[in-house]
């Protein structure tokens, strides 16, 4: 087994902080909340949170293409898009705080459903794009000889980020069931 730093061996092995039933019950709303603005709006965009994530995937271009590899340039949004959710859940992780860990966890599986609306419009290209540029997916999918499963590629993702969401409410649940006293 590797060997893992101090800090992250430490924080590894402190007792996650307990969660309190007022957290749980605010967190299951907010993510009950989420899935329902996104299975009720058409699009599938829910506007403040996709907003949000719609920056960090344009942020994701030009910070992954100082790199200087095309493909890894057009990537960059959608590595981004997940990656900031996951460095969240990673900081929430480290402090053993399972209210935070679940949510920006339940935020990266959202991302999903966002980059599978994405990848499902390779080849119809309807999507409106920031600045009508090119379309990653199309892009990407064309270089990689996988256009033609853009809707089932979508349909994957789709299925993943949504079991993501249920899984990361199931443990914060796990999560609250273990901070109970025990009761004889």
């Amino acid at each position: 087994m590797i060997p893992l730093p101090g800090p992250i061996r430490e924080a590894w092995e402190t007792e996650w902080l307990p969660v309190r039933t007022p957290a749980l019950a605010g967190t299951t709303a907010a993510f009950l909340l989420l899935a329902w603005a996104a299975l009720a709006s058409e699009s599938g965009w829910i506007p403040l949170l996709d907003g949000v994530n719609l920056v960090f995937h344009e942020a994701g271009h030009p910070i992954f293409g100082i790199l200087g590899w095309e493909p890894l340039t057009i990537l960059g949004g959608t590595l981004m898009q997940l990656a900031v959710p996951l460095l969240a859940a990673g900081s929430f992780w480290l402090r053993r705080e399972a209210t935070g860990t679940a949510f920006a966890g339940f935020w990266c599986f959202e991302n999903l459903l966002n980059i599978a609306r994405y990848v499902g419009d390779a080849r119809a290209q309807v999507l409106p794009l920031v600045g009508g540029g090119e379309h990653d997916w199309a892009d990407l999918l064309g270089r990689w000889g996988l256009l033609a499963q853009d809707a089932a590629l979508a349909q994957g993702l789709r299925a993943v980020g949504w079991l993501g969401m249920a899984a990361c409410l199931g443990w914060l649940a796990w999560r609250w069931q273990r901070s109970r006293p025990q009761q004889a």
